[in-house]
């Protein structure tokens, strides 16, 4: 087990409640689709990089794309830019691992870029069982910014211990195309599309001339509790700090009063549910989603807590 995860159960808020990790192991194993059990495993030091590796060459296409439900609310066969990020998410995980597959997902990713230097929000869906409305009724042919940030943030992030995504010519289009688009941006407009934008500005700070200014003048949009309600979702559903500040000591991080992140940090630990995972704040498409998203929900809970040095033992 990791250094933080050396005890099955650990601290849980003030009230002598406690994080229960072999509950949230037995849901894993017994709820979690294969991708996400190899990343909790990966994550609580049980096995090495190789096994959600291996577990994520079943989502990948001939052409170099993810699908085949990587996204769980989007179950096309055919690759997607909404599963690249799930397939990022993996190769960020890895690190400092680098994997061929990364270098090829920005090829595909290159070769899904629409004239303007943006990503659509999804492709033509030809099997849209089980999908979302929102991706099978996106226009293909108009970018989306919150694609594109969405995507090239997390490349940037992976970037730092792979050359070779770095150096992508994808990632360079899809960055200058998402300052561009930024700098145009006068509100915050979508909660999800802010979230990104902030974040992609997170990761290109120091690199990207005029990406920290931006960073400061978007966040001068966030309300002082740093949650914005998601539109068109479930009753409840919300950004909120920890969706757009996951990591400390970053730019993004200090947006955030250090009260407001403790109280999310701890609010996060007392959502672990009686059956050991932890949920999602918005409706799936299928039962099989569904639960889907609670295995990702659970790694990425448990991902959150161990880089905020929580639970401790």
């Amino acid at each position: 087990m990791s250094v933080l995860f050396t005890t099955s159960r650990c601290r849980k808020g003030d009230d002598g409640d406690m994080i229960d990790l072999n509950a949230a192991a037995r849901f894993m194993t017994t709820h979690a689709r294969l991708l996400d059990r190899r990343r909790f495993d990966l994550l609580t030091g049980k096995n090495g990089p190789q096994g959600p590796l291996a577990a994520l060459a079943g989502y990948r296409n001939d052409d170099g794309g993810y699908g085949n439900a990587l996204e769980p609310d989007l179950r096309s066969a055919g690759s997607q830019p909404v599963s690249a990020l799930h397939a990022f998410e993996v190769f960020e995980e890895v690190a400092p691992v680098a994997s061929e597959h990364a270098a090829h997902l920005c090829d595909w990713l290159a070769s899904s870029t629409l004239a303007d230097g943006g990503l659509p929000f999804a492709l033509p869906v030809p099997d849209p069982a089980g999908c979302a409305p929102f991706f099978v009724q996106a226009d293909s042919r108009v970018s989306s910014l919150h694609m594109t940030c969405m995507l090239a943030a997390i490349a940037h992030r992976i970037g730092r211990h792979d050359p070779v995504v770095r150096e992508h010519r994808w990632l360079t289009t899809a960055t200058a195309y998402s300052l561009q688009r930024i700098r145009e941006l006068e509100g915050p407009g979508h909660a999800l599309e802010y979230r990104f934008a902030l974040q992609f500005l997170d990761a290109t700070h120091d690199i990207l001339p005029g990406a920290d200014a931006e960073l400061h003048r978007l966040g001068a949009w966030l309300p002082e509790s740093g949650i914005l309600a998601v539109e068109g979702g479930t009753d409840g559903e919300a950004m909120r700090p920890l969706d757009f500040a996951p990591v400390p000591d970053r730019p993004l991080r200090a947006l955030f009063s250090e009260s407001a992140i403790q109280s999310e940090l701890d609010s996060l630990e007392s959502a672990q549910q009686p059956d050991g995972g932890w949920t999602v704040d918005w409706d799936s498409q299928s039962p099989a989603g569904a639960l889907e998203w609670r295995g990702w929900a659970t790694v990425r809970a448990l991902t959150i807590l161990k880089a905020n040095a929580r639970p401790t033992p």
